[in-house]
């Protein structure tokens, strides 16, 4: 019987430049999902932060991102972002409907101050607990 050689090792499949693709698809992907829910039901979800920090986290994993303070400054980033984005869209979703109007006519005419007082009284304290934790989680998902 020959021996079996050692197989070279095999070339490595990440795509650099895949993660800027992925974050943005998946947190537009999220920030739909959790703005729908939202306006659906009535109420503001906080808990979808969560989601939303361990969904950037993941994307720029799987995209394949290196480890490090921009992976992790990245996801916290994100995050907060698609906080605002649901925020915004879901006061422009409640304030719009009662002027006959769709969430995305309603969002430019709402300025962040009135977005800020609405969803400061929209807001559980567990949803505003979520929310606060939310970049910690993308902090601490993305560091590894």
């Amino acid at each position: 019987m020959t021996p079996v050689k050692p197989s070279s090792p095999r070339p490595s499949r990440t795509l650099p430049w895949l993660w800027p693709f992925m974050l943005v698809l998946g947190s537009a992907a999220l920030v739909v999902a959790w703005s729908s829910l939202a306006l659906a039901s009535g109420h503001q979800h906080g808990w979808m932060a969560l989601l939303a920090a361990l969904e950037a986290a993941w994307m720029l994993r799987l995209g394949g991102m290196r480890p490090g303070w921009p992976r992790t400054l990245l996801a916290l980033a994100a995050t907060v972002a698609m906080i605002a984005c649901v925020q915004w869209i879901v006061a422009s979703g409640h304030i719009g409907a009662q002027m006959g109007l769709a969430p995305w006519q309603a969002m430019p005419k709402m300025g962040a101050g009135y977005v800020w007082l609405l969803s400061r009284m929209a807001n559980t304290g567990v949803d505003l607990l979520c929310l606060a934790l939310a970049p910690l989680l993308a902090a601490w998902a993305a560091r590894r």
